[in-house]
């Protein structure tokens, strides 16, 4: 094999997360109306920070940019997920590949981006007077951009990483997408080029946006405890507890999965890991914002009242 594929690995069986039939069945009637809420939620977010004036800021230029990462992010693995529940099919290398890619892409900008949001929390909170200032557009666009880009790269180093590993013969991964370590599974030659690439692209994407997250907010609520009255704390804290309670979520599962030695953890175990970060985010994050943001609910409303005149 000398480290490559051989011609006969133009396809991969995925066993998904259970190959028990009625198990598939709920499996399906409880991710379809997930995706669905996904999409139309994120879709709704980012229409009603386009068309709404008064969401044309940083902090809501920045969530819509997420609700588009999400609706992409699920969109690579649910309906294909979907599909492998209802019937029993193989993926094709090309596929294969390029939703390992997608996925990476859009979960590495993903964890920027939910750094990119906490700084601007930071500023906002931190230096009121000067905010408009220090966010102004370039400096918000070139952040986003930054966020593609970083992601990009580590998507196209840990894909790469993962397809030249050998395989030998074994086409099944025992999971419910082309996830990139549980393809390394599948290997039969060393894998720790691949392991090494992985790490640091979790360090990367993963430690230090947590870590710079980490010490915004320290700084927030530090800010938040001076402020004099209890009704500017509150309406501070506000502003930061969605985001936090998003961020929570989506890097303890994401980090749990890829900074934890392989020698620890289960398939099961990785499977269930999995869904957390690439299913429940994306579709938690236009509820947590939309229910906890005064501005997003009344953007909402009016979206709606505009639908219904017309």
């Amino acid at each position: 094999m000398n480290g490559s594929y051989s011609s006969s690995a133009t396809e991969f069986l995925l066993l998904g997360l259970s190959e028990d039939p009625k198990i598939k069945i709920v499996l399906f009637i409880v991710f379809l109306p997930i995706y669905m809420v996904t999409v139309i939620g994120n879709v709704i977010l980012v229409t009603a920070c386009i068309i709404d004036p008064k969401l044309h800021t940083p902090m809501y230029f920045f969530l819509s940019n997420l609700s588009f990462v999400d609706i992409f992010y699920s969109s690579a693995i649910l309906p294909n997920m979907l599909v492998q529940l209802l019937v029993k099919r193989k993926i094709s290398f090309i596929a294969c590949g390029i939703q390992m890619f997608t996925y990476l892409l859009l979960g590495s900008t993903e964890c920027v981006l939910l750094a990119v949001m906490s700084y601007d929390r930071y500023v906002a909170i931190t230096f009121p007077l000067n905010y408009a200032n220090i966010m102004r557009k370039s400096v918000c666009t070139f952040m986003v951009v930054f966020s593609w880009l970083n992601g990009s790269l580590m998507s196209f180093l840990g894909t790469m990483g993962a397809l030249k590993l050998p395989l030998c013969g074994h086409y099944v991964i025992d999971h419910f997408f082309c996830e990139s370590t549980a393809f390394a599974k599948i290997a039969c030659g060393d894998t720790y080029v691949s392991e090494m690439i992985n790490f640091i692209g979790g360090v990367i994407v993963l430690l230090i946006p947590v870590f710079f997250i980490l010490f915004t907010y320290i700084r927030i609520i530090i800010t938040i405890i001076r402020i004099p009255s209890s009704t500017g704390r509150h309406k501070a804290f506000s502003t930061c507890a969605s985001h936090l309670i998003v961020v929570t979520i989506f890097f303890s599962t994401t980090i749990s999965m890829y900074m934890k030695p392989v020698s620890e953890k289960t398939v099961n175990e990785d499977k269930v890991i999995s869904v957390f970060y690439t299913v429940m985010p994306s579709m938690l994050n236009p509820l947590i914002y939309s229910l906890r943001n005064k501005d997003v609910k009344v953007a909402l409303k009016k979206l709606m009242r505009w639908n219904g005149s017309h």
